[in-house]
């Protein structure tokens, strides 16, 4: 097995796939690209993802890019017992657990509004009513998800929808400590706050977060 991993820190994209190498305990080489340094347009990685976005997976001579597309394909390539599974042996739990992976994508509209003032502006040039807008989009989706949860994860058992939705969770609440009032937390409702409790408990959590994050 040769699997590497391009990732950027930061990214709830390849969050999830680091989440998910992980779980399922593969062994992998980590290669950490900068966003800001230009990594992602050097030829050498244009020639891995023509897109220029991570997460890349190289697993040997197959090359896959696309987040969604890495999950399925690691579940199907390492399966169960020898590695953790992924999405549900249930075909409906599975379906849930691929919807609620593409619902997450209705929190990137309000995340990109939010990241783009608060991340890429300095605070005087902030545009409060984008603020005030991306806030109350996120707010709608957080309540919705709030109600999806099955058990103690999104559906019953730990799955990528987990994986997937953490990252975007979490850079919100890195979101709040730019503007603290925000209160990004007050959004997140008490079954996801104790869900966020249970991820962040996994014994390889800590492994993955951002390491930019570990430094302020």
């Amino acid at each position: 097995m040769s699997i590497t991993f391009h990732y950027g820190s930061g990214s709830p994209y390849a969050w999830r796939v680091w989440l998910a190498l992980e779980h399922k305990r593969l062994r992998y080489q980590l290669t950490v690209l900068s966003f800001s340094g230009g990594d992602l347009r050097t030829p050498e990685f244009t020639r891995l993802n023509p897109r220029q976005k991570v997460p890349v997976l190289e697993d040997g001579d197959f090359v896959l890019y696309e987040s969604v597309a890495i999950l399925e394909y690691l579940d199907e390539q390492y399966p169960p017992p020898g590695h953790g599974r992924l999405f549900p042996q249930d075909v409906r739990h599975r379906a849930i657990v691929r919807r609620l992976i593409q619902e997450t994508e209705y929190l990137a509209p309000a995340m990109r509004e939010l990241g783009g003032e608060l991340f890429f502006k300095p605070e005087p040039q902030w545009d409060l009513e984008t603020i005030a807008k991306g806030r109350e989009a996120l707010a709608l989706e957080l309540a919705r998800f709030e109600r999806e949860l099955r058990g103690e994860y999104l559906v019953y058992e730990l799955s990528a929808s987990d994986f997937t939705l953490y990252p975007w969770l979490a850079l919100a609440l890195r979101m709040e400590r730019k503007k603290s009032d925000l209160a990004i937390r007050s959004l997140i409702g008490t079954s996801l706050s104790d869900w966020m409790r249970r991820i962040e408990a996994l014994p390889y959590f800590e492994k993955t977060i951002p390491s930019h994050w570990k430094a302020v």
